[in-house]
């Protein structure tokens, strides 16, 4: 009888420390690291119209672009590009920023000197290795839509 008891608590014990899988195995991949950005499209809507979108492939000098986003929601943005009349690749920008990430909502407002830049971002692909960050921009005409997505493959640092 004291074996069956015992069998009984071990038992026990192992049903109630055993796995516990609710399904849900999605991983939160982090904002925060170093960024290259190897492509952006930027899509037209005109109301009425069918969408444009335009692909920007990078060279090979702007892709060693780099944006970092620092876990103290700072960040930097350096852009690299071709100067000059025999074309070398050299930084053509390079600005600190503040941001905020709403993980909830996956948007991302990105502050450069107080002016923010830019606005109603929003995080449309967000794994280990690639970030799509989708930008609306602002144009003069009411009935014309833009937005900049940008493609990002992560590195290591």
């Amino acid at each position: 009888m004291k074996k069956l008891a015992l069998l009984f608590a071990g038992l026990s014990l192992f049903v109630a420390t055993g796995c516990n899988d609710d399904g849900d195995n999605t991983m939160e991949y982090p904002l925060v690291g170093v960024w290259q950005p190897l492509k952006e499209v930027v899509t037209t809507v005109e109301v009425g119209e069918e969408p444009v979108s335009d692909l920007i492939t990078y060279t090979d000098c702007q892709k060693e672009s780099r944006w970092r986003f620092n876990t103290e929601a700072s960040g930097k943005r350096t852009e690299w590009g071709e100067i000059g009349t025999t074309p070398q690749c050299a930084i053509t920008s390079d600005r600190n920023f503040t941001y905020t990430y709403d993980k909830s909502a996956k948007t991302v407002v990105i502050k450069y000197q107080g002016i923010v830049e830019p606005s109603n971002a929003k995080v449309v692909t967000l794994d280990d290795v690639t970030l799509n960050l989708a930008v609306r921009e602002e144009t003069q005409d009411p009935t014309v839509y833009k937005t900049r997505t940008y493609t990002f493959k992560r590195i290591p640092q």
